[in-house]
């Protein structure tokens, strides 16, 4: 074994600097928290976290390491904040029915945090059992959990109301948003909740739809399953209502004009012979400009098409032209008369 390798084993197995960031993995194992507990602390703002590499990579500093251990009774008292319940634990909970709960639930008085997919791909909310044990201590709240319902209530829910999904939405999409500044990271995370369709109509300029898809922040838990969690998940991400969408869509072109304002969407330039630079084109406009000192000519998108956009102007005629001088000079050298300028075999 050679002293390069050993000294590469030994600084692998020492111990972290207290005061050098870790990843979230390694902090979570530190800080003696599971990974969904530590998840769960980051999304609401509890553990503070800093950038590690490129999205979605986050980090722990030794100084917010250092605050939550001095924190009193940590960290058992920060698994109590993040305890998350079921439907029928968290009627239990709140010392009413399920049934009672689910309507609750559906009507968007309680938001869920979190979900998962069963055997059967259906889809189990989680909820934050601190803040059910808040909803029913409010004395505000008691006649909605011990007397009947008011008639609005049962109107909404006698059409099928279920507001479950669209609360989460904006649940996961404000933990997202906190974890950045970043303009156009922020305008992602908007486009990442809309249809396809919306976007497109949104955003035109595919360049800016293509960086806000690059940017869009991970698939959140549980891990994808197979085609069909795919599918289940997805819609869950989806905003389904009109309303919803048009919101989202007014939301996502003022965070676009902001992103635009600090920096375009980055745009390959057709380039000029011997050059390799690329420039950054205003948000919007979907067509490259042409490169400087070349005519814009038309062309199709195929390979004759893109074989004519490298060549640039005819070259035949420029060859014409030559020949055409060469000629009057021989002329004026007192030659035999003009040679045609077509091109024959001798």
């Amino acid at each position: 074994m050679t002293s390069r390798t050993t000294a590469v084993r030994q600084e692998a197995c020492a111990p972290a600097s207290a005061d050098r960031p870790l990843p979230a993995l390694h902090a979570a194992r530190e800080l003696g928290l599971r990974p969904m507990e530590f998840d769960c602390a980051a999304a609401l703002g509890y553990i503070r976290t800093v950038r590690d590499g490129a999205p979605p990579g986050r980090a722990v500093t030794g100084e917010e390491r250092a605050r939550l251990r001095a924190l009193p009774g940590f960290p058992r008292s920060l698994r109590e904040r993040v305890e998350l319940v079921g439907a029928e634990e968290g009627a239990e909970l709140m010392g009413i029915r399920p049934g009672r709960f689910a309507r609750l639930a559906r009507l968007g008085l309680l938001t869920p945090f979190r979900f998962r997919l069963n055997r059967h791909r259906v889809v189990v909310w989680l909820y934050l059992a601190e803040e059910l044990r808040e909803f029913a201590d409010r004395a505000t709240h008691q006649a909605l959990l011990t007397g009947p319902l008011p008639g609005t209530l049962r109107g909404q829910l006698d059409t099928g109301t279920d507001l479950r999904a669209r609360n989460w939405r904006g649940r996961y999409a404000g933990s997202q948003l906190r974890l950045t500044e970043d303009p156009w990271e922020r305008a992602a995370v908007t486009a990442s909740l809309l249809p396809p369709e919306a976007l497109a109509g949104t955003v035109r300029d595919p360049y800016a739809r293509a960086l806000l898809h690059r940017l869009r922040p991970p698939r959140p838990w549980p891990p994808a399953a197979g085609p069909a969690a795919d599918r289940v998940i997805d819609k869950l991400l989806t905003a389904q209502a009109a309303d919803e969408v048009a919101w989202l869509r007014a939301d996502l072109s003022s965070s676009l004009a902001r992103a635009c304002a600090e920096r375009p969407a980055p745009r390959p330039r057709r380039r000029a012979a011997g050059e390799r630079v690329h420039h950054r084109a205003p948000c919007g406009t979907a067509t490259p400009s042409p490169v400087a000192g070349r005519p814009a000519v038309p062309h199709g998108r195929g390979l004759l098409g893109r074989v004519l956009a490298r060549r640039g102007p005819d070259r035949h005629a420029a060859a014409r032209q030559g020949t055409e001088d060469r000629t009057a000079r021989t002329g004026a050298a007192g030659q035999d008369g003009p040679v045609p300028t077509r091109f024959t075999r001798p």
